[in-house]
């Protein structure tokens, strides 16, 4: 007969580890600097609180059931199946930290007054931006929590999504903005978009209108372009709320040399960017007539001809850009099923982005548009447009963004950090 006291002593001492373990999970601010938490809004703070508790919650029902086991094992085979589960219960925990850690990241970027209001700022217009659709469809607005990291491209960990543990629920939209993308966050507004079609299926329904509307001779234009869908419906949600700053803006992204341009890698959700950019120039074309964006798209070409493609892509450049002006209609005036048959410009009217209107905006706001409360609750994401085509068009305007900064701060009600 096998003696169990070393195996029972082994196996007792790491269930009373992964016991002290989670214990220790449960202070969060042990993953963000109390002040960083006290950043947030509060209703967002305790969106995020619940979940993530409700995680350590969990692995502590897992640890008391661990040590159940424990006391109820009475041999050698018994005390191996608990050394078995305890294995699995470490790659759980580890999953579960690696929750925490992501939003204690997070939530850390906004521990200075300054960028947290910023970014507070943020989750602001963007909730107004999913606001303008998911309110007139009667659907609640998740929570947002922008944070900040460096790189090129934004990003988005949508609400409601299951998260590394495969059980909790992501508690809220959390979107990561670039330090230089914070100059003018028109991507802030794509990523919304991302969040806003998951839940209404928009991104499907494009995709289908798609696969009706374009040619499958010589070859499945239509599947091609509907295979890019999901990313085609944040670009155009960022548009028609931010107008031609957001194709400006989608264009620095994306820039590069012609490698990276006609770049066309099997299941890529986004479109080759010699495309994606001419569409966007497109969407302004069929919302505004002539314009800077004719010109951009001018340079484009020239900068990236497609005679420098590789030779088997530039027949679907060539018929993509004929069906581009097709292509801008369906996705502006289509109805969608998960819009009640609507068109996305029934919710959130483009031609309020037009120069013409924009310019109008400020005339009449004046510098009022940046530090009046009027303004910022009602035209939070116009006067983003506006600045946006102002930096767009007229760059040497644009200045040390001094006035644009302090407008974020206000808007993420940091007036007091203004003042300062």
């Amino acid at each position: 007969m096998h003696d169990t006291r070393a195996t029972r002593t082994q196996v007792a001492r790491q269930v009373v580890h992964w016991r002290a373990a989670v214990n220790a999970l449960a202070d969060l601010n042990g993953f963000a600097a109390p002040e960083a938490w006290a950043s947030l809004e509060r209703y967002l703070d305790l969106a995020v609180r619940r979940s993530l508790l409700a995680a350590v919650g969990r692995l502590r029902g897992e640890t008391d059931a661990l040590e159940a086991q424990l006391h109820a094992a009475r041999d050698e085979r018994s005390l191996e199946a608990l050394r078995r589960e305890v294995v699995s219960f470490r790659r759980r925990f580890l999953t579960v930290e690696d929750v925490l850690e992501f939003y204690g990241d997070a939530v850390n970027t906004r521990t200075t007054p300054k960028l947290g209001a910023v970014l507070r700022g943020c989750d602001e217009l963007a909730r107004q931006a999913m606001e303008s659709v998911l309110g007139q469809l009667g659907r609640p607005v998740p929570p947002v929590m922008c944070f900040v990291k460096k790189g090129i491209g934004a990003a988005i960990l949508r609400a409601e999504e299951p998260l590394w543990d495969g059980v909790t629920l992501n508690p809220a939209a959390a979107v990561k903005i670039t330090r230089q993308g914070l100059c003018r966050p028109t991507a802030l507004i794509h990523e919304a978009g991302h969040q806003v079609a998951a839940e209404i299926g928009w991104a499907e329904d494009l995709a289908e209108q798609l696969q009706r509307s374009l040619p499958s001779a010589p070859y499945d234009l239509g599947a091609i372009w509907a295979g890019w869908s999901s990313e085609i419906v944040a670009d155009v949600f960022a548009f028609v709320h931010t107008g031609y700053g957001s194709i400006a803006a989608l264009h620095d992204v994306v820039a590069g040399d012609d490698a990276a341009v006609f770049r066309f890698p099997p299941g890529d959700p986004h479109p080759i960017a010699y495309l994606r950019v001419l569409l966007g120039t497109q969407l302004c074309v069929r919302s505004f007539g002539i314009g800077p964006w004719d010109d951009l798209a001018q340079a484009w070409k020239q900068a990236h001809p497609v005679a420098s493609a590789p030779q088997e892509l530039r027949p679907l450049l060539d018929d993509s850009v004929r069906w581009l002006p097709a292509i801008a209609e369906v996705c502006l005036q289509s109805g969608m099923p998960g819009l009640r048959g609507r068109s996305i410009v029934d919710f959130v009217d483009p031609r309020r982005v037009a120069p013409s209107e924009l310019l109008m905006l400020e005339r009449g706001a004046g510098r009022a548009a940046f530090t009046s409360p009027h303004w910022l609750s009602t035209e939070a994401l116009r006067i983003l447009a506006l600045c946006s085509f102002r930096a767009a068009t007229e760059p040497e305007r644009a200045g040390d963004g001094t006035d644009y900064e302090e407008w974020m701060i206000r808007l993420g009600g940091g007036a007091l950090a203004v003042a300062a």
